[in-house]
């Protein structure tokens, strides 16, 4: 096995730094992934590329960025209890002290230790290398019916969606909104296909988003945002509205449509991080009785569940992924994801480039 490796910075200036350095050893617990796929997120965007945006011990550290891995184990470090060398796996991507309320739900998104809680890519090294360390509790077995590139997007991508969907809950009855179809937007809708749902209409502003959108049948109707965006999702569901809507978009008035097109009765989930809503509690929820939940990433459990049914389903997350970089070029791939105009954009090695 080498012992160097590339690895990419990101100094907060909407560029990145190649730097080469030497490849991690494995500690108690721990496992060396070699990384064969590393999607890039939107909050790495928002909240790295351009500038370093979080306080406290949330902050971004100047580590090396990316916290959607699929890899493969090549070395585990003593106290490895579960994985072993040559496993398959998806790095759930925030490392928790484990022993918290939260971590023992499996929650480790929402771990209370300022001390012991780091994301990869965020306060600790992430993926956008040749290698990475990782905690065993960390992982989730990639089975063989799911490519690295699927893996990659199961943690923060499906996963954050396939949790909101659960809290609102999907099935055939529903007409479903979905406002914003980036990679998030675009994975409701097929998670919200394969749930069932009976009619799904997405709101995008981009148009090469849109084409994907209609291109994969993920959407039946996808509108563009305007201020009559209530009236046209309420003529293509009978006047009533949809039963369900999801934001993805973390805009403004996206989300007030979003809780507006959906009918008495009905339920939204916030996804999109950021930003702000305005809207009348009176007349736009509580006289129709709606529910609003907000959804924050997902946990190990249901990340779990969700990998056992993407396969019995024969849903490839990766469907969505419309250009793959190798790591030499993950400038140009920042770069591209930055500029919205594409679907999920992946930084790959080995089998997964070709």
């Amino acid at each position: 096995m080498k012992t160097m490796m590339t690895a990419a910075y990101l100094p907060g200036n909407s560029t990145v730094e190649i730097r080469t350095m030497p490849v991690p050893e494995p500690g108690h617990g721990e496992v060396l992934l070699r990384i064969k796929a590393s999607t890039i997120c939107g909050s790495d965007i928002r909240c790295i590329y351009h500038e370093h945006l979080g306080k406290g011990p949330e902050r971004y550290q100047g580590v090396i960025p990316g916290h959607e891995p699929a890899g493969q184990i090549v070395a585990c470090g003593p106290g490895c209890r579960r994985f072993d060398r040559g496993d398959r796996v998806i790095v759930y991507h925030i490392s928790g002290c484990g022993v918290c309320n939260d971590c023992r739900r499996g929650y480790m998104i929402s771990c209370t230790s300022e001390k012991y809680r780091r994301a990869y890519g965020w306060q600790r090294d992430g993926a956008m290398a040749d290698y990475m360390v990782a905690e065993e509790k960390d992982l989730i077995a990639l089975p063989d019916g799911l490519s690295y590139a699927d893996g990659a997007q199961i943690a923060c991508g499906f996963g954050t969606v396939y949790e909101g969907l659960e809290k609102i809950g999907i099935n055939g009855n529903h007409a479903v909104l979905i406002t914003g179809l980036g990679p998030l937007g675009l994975a409701a809708a097929a998670l919200c296909r394969k749930l069932g749902a009976q009619r799904i209409v997405g709101i995008e502003v981009v148009p090469e988003r849109k084409k994907i959108a209609l291109d994969l049948c993920l959407c039946d109707a996808v509108l563009v945002p305007g201020p009559d965006n209530v009236a046209d999702v309420k003529r293509l569901t009978g006047g009533a509205g949809v039963e369900r809507a999801v934001d993805c978009s973390a805009n403004d008035a996206a989300r007030a449509t979003a809780i507006r097109a959906t009918r008495k009765w009905g339920r939204i989930v916030f996804l999109g991080e950021g930003g702000h809503v305005q809207f009348e509690p009176s007349p736009d929820l509580i006289h129709d009785q709606k529910t609003l939940y907000g959804s924050w990433v997902t946990s190990t459990w249901l990340m779990e569940q969700l990998v056992e049914r993407l396969v019995r389903w024969n849903l490839h997350p990766a469907d969505i992924i419309t250009h793959r970089f190798p790591l030499e070029r993950v400038s140009e791939a920042y770069a591209l994801m930055a500029s919205g105009k594409c679907g999920k954009v992946a930084v790959c090695a080995d089998e997964e480039l070709r």
